[in-house]
């Protein structure tokens, strides 16, 4: 079984009853059987939760560390045979002090032992910091690897406990076949530069946190913006449980809040105030973290103490673990693939005001700046001349231009349909800008002549010709007017190559270049509802009119003949391609597999994968085009300009990528 990079894991909230660690254990095994059926990696439980986090000064009685200790062994036995690492918390004794602990299992192993470094003035009357272990001490201990002497790397400290000798120390990386992950316990979550900042630079793409944080009013909302924020810094999965029902209430509550998180997006979170036991199960993807991290040149720098990344990788132990569990992804994952990346439902509203306002500005700034008299734009009735319109009219307005200083021309040709010309017409009389109308049909009639084309052969040349002649015309009319041409070309376009090279594929400012189809149709949509309710009945039409060139002639009744989703393929599984391709470094056989899921029920394999082709083949074949983008600027996660965003030689080879898809 294949597991396209991910990695599943769980966090579970058990009911505790406080000092009862036969209770405990058992709900805590139970717990772990559930996440054994789930065929989870990586389970968590929340701090001291064989004993319960309330304990207070009952830490400090024996018999209670010593019960601790044998349900710890339990749990252990219940771990043979399995591939599940098993996180429990738990008080542990060592050298006349006490330790809140975090014990790492795994198939009838202790594979290590890490203590919290930050207590609370609450916890230190009780424990230990585990910055005992990070440099003095017995630092002549030997590092234990499944009861076996290994390479010792940095300071650590053996410890006799449950019956077997364990390693203890905060500087632990666990490694799996599938991901490296490293534990920090509550607290250690808060401070300034929280111990899984140096984990995750030397290497650690999971960090676990099992805790136990207290509940007021504010403190929900801080937390997730804290556990978001440390995650997307780390670009790491981040793995959060804490104490729930059965703590103490003497004197504070506990939600048993559970939440996981990847490179600071939410993936899971369970229900707080529960009265029963909980766990929740979700797929890290390790190999979009290695990605992020690999495009992030800062990740791996100098921290806040001057300690560089190559001193960081040598000072922490690591502690290998084996093969994951055999998790069948292609059967089910435990998390949603969004069909349309671009335009996620949430904040979506935002998203498109701060697209528009992001290309508004930078075309003011553009105008501004080289001290143009107007605005050239092919106005025709499309999608992406109508979202270039009407940005063109905000920046205008902006600069206090007048609408008038906006030229739109329309260039009806072989195959421009009434719907889309009259919805040109409407647009720039209800709008107030100036327009022009010439036709290019006799033109490119003497261009054939000129050239020798049979103008009833529609090929690349009989359509190419038509879109460099509306080019021309542009140019031409910008340089008689002083003016601009403001290019209207989109994303999508551009990673296919469907575009006519120094035709529709040139302008002066591309406003467009960074906007993926199924966004702009998105944006003329949101326009049409908040700030163009003048034309809302025509730019709804738009949205409406299937995507065409027009570049072939149209039917007797004056309709478009040319689809262009019939010719290239479905924009919204281009556009799906095209992020994952470029924001997430996936391979083409991921993708393939992420398609069928995001688009279940609505694609058949054979036609995404006839898709995906496609999007590979073309992609790599029209580099050219892309090479010598006019400027534009990045108003979404993806921008195609050479100069920084995307660099390709133009010969590149696509057949490793098409050869994976199959």
């Amino acid at each position: 079984m294949k597991n396209y990079g991910y990695f599943r894991v769980a966090a579970a909230v058990p009911k505790v009853k406080v000092a009862d660690v036969r209770f405990n254990t058992e709900e805590i095994c139970r717990l772990t059987s559930e996440a054994f059926d789930k065929k989870v990696s990586l389970v968590t439980f929340p701090e001291l939760s064989i004993t319960g986090y309330t304990c207070a000064d009952l830490f400090h009685q024996q018999l209670l560390t010593d019960r601790a200790e044998d349900g710890i062994r339990q749990v252990v036995e219940l771990s043979r045979g399995k591939s599940t690492a098993i996180i429990v918390g738990a008080p542990i004794r060592h050298q006349g002090r006490l330790y809140d602990c975090a014990v790492v299992i795994r198939n009838g192993n202790i594979k290590g032992i890490v203590p919290k470094i930050h207590l609370s003035s609450a916890d230190a009357r009780w424990f230990s910091s585990g910055s005992d272990f990070l440099g003095g001490g017995d630092a002549g201990g030997t590092l234990l690897n499944n009861g076996k002497d290994c390479v010792r790397y940095g300071f650590q400290s053996v410890i006799r406990y449950a019956g077997q000798r364990c390693n203890i120390s905060p500087a632990i990386l666990f490694e799996t076949d599938a991901c490296t992950f490293a534990i920090e316990i509550g607290d250690d979550a808060t401070v300034p530069v929280p111990p899984s900042s140096y984990a995750a630079t030397a290497g650690a793409q999971i960090i676990v946190n099992p805790s136990s944080r207290s509940e007021a009013a504010g403190t929900y909302g801080n937390r997730k913006s804290i556990l978001s924020s440390h995650s997307s810094r780390t670009a790491s999965g981040y793995i959060y449980c804490s104490s729930g029902y059965g703590e103490s209430t003497q004197d504070l509550l506990y939600s048993g809040e559970a939440c996981i998180y990847e490179d600071g997006c939410l993936l899971a979170e369970n229900e707080r105030f529960r009265l029963e036991s909980s766990i929740i199960t979700t797929d890290i993807d390790v190999s979009y973290i290695d990605n992020q991290r690999q495009k992030r040149s800062c990740f791996r720098t100098v921290l806040p103490d001057g300690t560089t990344s190559a001193s960081l990788w040598s000072s922490y132990s690591r502690i290998g673990l084996g093969k994951p569990c055999e998790t069948d992804f292609e059967a089910g994952l435990t998390r949603k693939i969004e069909s349309h990346p671009f335009m996620a439902a949430e904040g979506l509203e935002d998203r498109c005001r701060e697209t528009i306002d992001i290309q508004v500005n930078a075309l003011v700034s553009r105008l501004s700046h080289i001290g143009c008299k107007t605005a050239l734009i092919g106005i025709s009735g499309g999608l992406d001349s109508t979202l270039a319109l009407l940005v063109t009219i905000q920046a205008f307005d902006r600069l206090g231009w007048a609408r008038e200083r906006i030229i739109g021309v329309t260039m009806p040709g072989y195959g421009t349909s009434s719907r889309t010309r009259s919805n040109a017409q409407v647009l720039m009389d209800r709008l107030g800008i100036d327009q022009r109308e010439i036709s290019i049909k006799d033109a490119c009639d003497l261009h054939f002549t000129d050239i020798s084309h049979d103008p009833s052969v529609h090929d690349a040349t009989y359509e190419n010709a038509q879109a460099r002649e509306r080019t021309q015309i542009l140019m031409d009319l910008a340089n008689k007017h002083n003016g601009i041409v403001i290019g209207t070309g989109d994303l999508s376009e551009l990673a296919l190559g469907w575009a006519t090279y120094n035709g529709d594929h040139m302008s002066m400012y591309g406003v467009n270049g960074s906007i993926p189809k199924t966004l702009v149709q998105e944006l003329v949509r949101w326009e049409a509802d908040n700030r163009f309710t003048e034309v809302r009945d025509a730019l709804l039409d738009i949205v409406d009119t299937p995507i065409s060139p027009e570049l072939l002639p149209t039917s007797d009744s004056g309709e478009m003949t040319q689809v262009t989703e019939d010719l290239v393929g479905p924009y919204e599984l281009h556009d799906f391609f095209l992020y994952n391709f470029i924001c997430n470094g996936f391979t083409p056989e991921k993708i393939f597999f992420l398609a069928c899921k995001a688009f279940s029920g609505e694609y058949a394999e054979s036609v995404i994968r006839k898709w995906l082709k496609t999007f590979i083949r073309r992609f790599f074949s029209q580099q050219f085009k892309r090479s010598c983008l006019p400027d534009g600027p990045k108003a979404t996660t993806i921008s195609l300009s050479p100069r920084g965003a995307w660099s390709m030689p133009s010969d590149a080879s696509s057949t490793d990528f098409l050869e994976s898809i199959d």
